[in-house]
């Protein structure tokens, strides 16, 4: 019988192949392999294995990462006491390893599914656990034992860059969705470890931008989602971020990794850094920093120093190997999981094209354009359709087999697409990969790299309004690790693309026939000086490998779209109180990005006024409201009720398909607090629920709990979370403006929970908030 090379290591590593009678890792010896370990292998097992630098030696075995090619980092084994290695990959759309590999023609490509904001968009967390579980067993059958995702940091603004992976502008929305993503991986028996803990809002200078952010903001705002997802979710890992926090470094914040993470929330798993070189080593571990990724040999160098120098306490670094061993008691490599490299790619295939389409947000759709009746001959527009975008780049970008594009799904669908306008686009398509092929490769970029925008004569547009029967415009967009948006071209249109907008939509609706705009991006873009042109827009995102398929199934009606925005559209970035300070647009200095003077802070002067907490209570207007989305069918929402249990309350609602298609609703639970004491928000989303594929006619009551707790603002002057007695509207809307029914809760007594007082700014906020 062959040997599987994988257990034969596990064999070694543990010292079963010795013949000696040893001491060896188990679950229940961990203090005693603590102290057996000496101070070199204490040093080398909090440091990651950088497969660029390390090597292996008899007793320490470096480069682990060759077990998994492409994996992102690993632990170190420690042969002599059993320890074993743990593989780290990158996500959260999939399991980023390299799809190919020397000495075999078997391929190992992963599934790319939906990116974090379509996820979010679906406002289904069993849908959302399901793609976990997918995911987890790719994790599980590849041979790795930790996923580095979900990514939970806020959108405080549309031009971040890794925007894509990141879940709302919302913090319950970010922590329930992350939350339902990490049960469904982690129930595969292999970790998540949540990124980037905290305030990493920005791409630009992310190393050293120190987020200068008040402590109610950072408590209700930033830290609020990771706190949800710590409490439901218990994730092996958190990650600590790049950026500094009010002074510190996060990797370095005592405050935030101890205090806050562990000491209030609970917190049992290990903190890893972000992918970072030396830092203060010192400082991390004594922050409660247990692993340092990728690793580098001068980080243990640099430990064992400290420590025999009396820098470090060697208690402060028992406490960290500790950790790392109960987490690696839990791995599949300390398992010795015969992991098959072969996971069920198929049905997973089938997961991405389903909550794809439950993620899809259809924006407008004037006279009833869509669904598409019949057969109709469609030209399809935009280089993007036939170079669809299934995620982002960076290490978010997944090694999938296949993107499935517009034009394959909407011939799958039985639709009859203009051949001569495809012929053009792919030909232009074939050219300009050829022209990005001959570029030098840029550095770490990973991923699709979205082509520039084909003019097309209004002669050809002509054309194609005389033989097809409907038009398809897509618009992409890319963006991803590394660098932020910008306003020109990329928020807003380009003028090509702008041109190309005016010319197909006037072409078509001379002759009567509609137009139809697919948004294939990661985030938010200007809508407000174009939506009024086309009749319908489907915002389909980056939808995953199986885009086009699911896009055709929105429109074909196979799928009703169910999907609502959990961030806001605003008009202009102007509108946002964030673009106040944020790279690549701050008023009156509309650049600090590559180029500008290096700016070594950003200054969160907006507070808790992010997203629809800003415009649900100034009423400035937006392109489209946060929670919005249209159906193809119509809901009617009774017997809204509100009754006090004992730590809080329990909303019910009962909501009705009346239209005339089967179709899932969203009912988004908001709550208004009694004015007086702090000020805040006109209403804010407490809770959420979704119902059921309902048919015609058929109805459910949704259920859903909010504690008193989850009532709370916090108190600076007091530095704790507080519910102010009173009573409070219940809100049950279908987005933060369209409020369907309401009933109210009393909360008879003031009710706190005291904190530590942490984290102050370093620096001095301003209010920018204005009702």
């Amino acid at each position: 019988m062959k040997k599987n090379p994988f257990l034969l290591l596990c064999a070694l590593l543990t010292g079963s192949l010795s013949g000696h009678a040893q001491l060896q890792l188990r679950a229940d010896n961990i203090d005693e392999i603590v102290a057996a370990m000496t101070l070199e292998e204490k040093a080398t097992l909090v440091v990651g294995t950088n497969h660029h630098a390390a090597a292996a030696s008899a007793d320490m075995i470096g480069a682990h990462t060759d077990l998994v090619p492409g994996a992102a980092g690993a632990t170190q084994a420690i042969a002599r006491l059993g320890i074993p290695p743990s593989i780290l990959t990158d996500g959260p759309a999939g399991v980023r390893i390299s799809p190919k590999r020397e000495g075999t023609d078997n391929t190992f490509y992963c599934t790319g599914f939906p990116v974090g904001t379509a996820l979010a968009c679906t406002w289904n967390q069993e849908l959302v656990e399901e793609v976990g579980r997918a995911i987890g067993n790719e994790v599980l059958e590849y041979g790795c034992d930790v996923l580095l995702a979900p990514g939970m940091n806020i959108h405080r603004n549309p031009l971040c860059g890794r925007n894509f992976e990141y879940y709302s502008e919302d913090p319950v929305v970010t922590g329930k969705t992350a939350a339902a993503y990490i049960r469904g991986v982690q129930s595969q028996g292999v970790g998540c470890s949540v990124k980037h803990f905290a305030g990493n809002s920005q791409e630009t200078w992310r190393t050293e931008v120190n987020e200068v952010i008040g402590q109610r903001a950072l408590r209700e705002i930033y830290l609020k989602g990771f706190e949800i997802a710590v409490k439901e979710a218990a994730p092996w890992t958190v990650m600590s971020s790049y950026n500094r926090l009010n002074g510190p470094f996060t990797q370095e914040s005592k405050e935030l990794l101890t205090t806050i993470l562990r000491d209030e929330w609970g917190f049992d798993g290990i903190v890893m850094t972000d992918w970072t070189g030396m830092r203060n080593t010192a400082a991390q571990i004594q922050a409660g920093n247990d692993l340092m990724e990728p690793g580098y040999p001068a980080q243990t160098e640099d430990l064992i120093a400290k420590v025999q120098s009396g820098v470090l306490d060697v208690a402060d670094l028992d406490r960290c190997v500790k950790r790392i061993l109960q987490y690696l008691v839990k791995t599949p490599h300390f398992r010795r999981y015969a992991f098959s490299n072969r996971p069920d790619l198929k049905s997973h295939a089938a997961i991405t094209r389903q909550s794809a389409t439950e993620g899809m947000v259809l924006l407008k759709n004037e006279r009833q354009t869509l669904p598409l009746s019949g057969q109709p001959k469609v030209s399809v527009f935009g280089i993007t359709s036939y170079d669809f975008i299934a995620g982002g780049t960076g290490s978010g970008d997944v090694n999938k087999a296949y993107t499935i594009d517009l034009m394959t799904g909407l011939n799958e669908a039985g639709l009859e697409v203009n051949e001569t306008l495809a012929g053009l686009y792919q030909s232009y398509k074939a050219y300009h990969e050829k022209e990005q092929q001959a570029r030098p490769h840029r550095g770490w970029f990973w991923g699709k790299e979205k082509l520039d925008e084909m003019p097309l004569k209004r002669s050809i547009i002509n054309r194609q309004a005389e033989e097809s029967d409907l038009a398809i415009v897509t618009l992409g967009r890319q963006a991803g690790e590394g660098g932020d948006r910008k306003e020109a071209d990329d928020f807003l249109l380009t003028e090509t693309e702008r041109q190309l907008l005016a010319d197909v939509t006037a072409a078509f609706h001379i002759k009567g026939k509609r137009v139809v705009v697919i948004l294939n991006t990661g985030g938010v873009i200007e809508t407000a000086s174009w939506s009024a042109l086309p009749d319908a827009i489907l915002c389909a995102w980056q939808p995953g490998q199986e885009g086009g398929y699911s896009v055709a199934d929105v429109l074909t009606g196979k799928a009703n779209p169910s999907g609502r925005l959990s961030m806001t559209w605003p008009v202009a970035l102007s509108d946002l109180p964030s673009s106040n300070d944020f790279p690549n647009y701050r008023r009156g200095h509309r650049s600090w990005g590559a180029g500008e003077e290096f700016k070594d802070y950003t200054l969160h002067n907006e507070g808790i006024w992010i997203g629809y907490r800003h415009f649900a209570s100034s009423g400035q207007p937006v392109a489209y409201p946060f929670g919005y989305g249209l159906s193809y069918t119509d809901f009617d929402y009774k017997k809204a009720s509100v009754k006090k249990d004992k730590d809080g309350f329990t909303a019910t609602i009962t909501v009705t398909n009346t239209g005339k298609v089967a179709g899932n609703q969203v009912v988004q639970l908001y709550v208004a607090a009694p004015k007086g004491g702090l000020d805040k928000p006109a209403r804010e989303l407490k809770a959420y629920a979704k119902t059921r594929l309902l048919q015609p006619g058929e109805s459910e009551t949704l259920r859903m709990s909010v504690s008193a707790y989850e009532l709370a603002s916090y108190n600076e002057a007091s530095q704790a979370w507080e519910t102010a007695a009173g009573n409070y509207q219940v809100q049950f809307g279908v987005s933060s403006e369209d409020i369907r029914a309401s009933a109210s809760y009393q909360q008879q007594q003031a009710q706190s929970w005291p904190c530590h007082a942490v984290l102050a700014p370093d620096r001095e906020l301003k209010a920018a908030f204005l009702r």
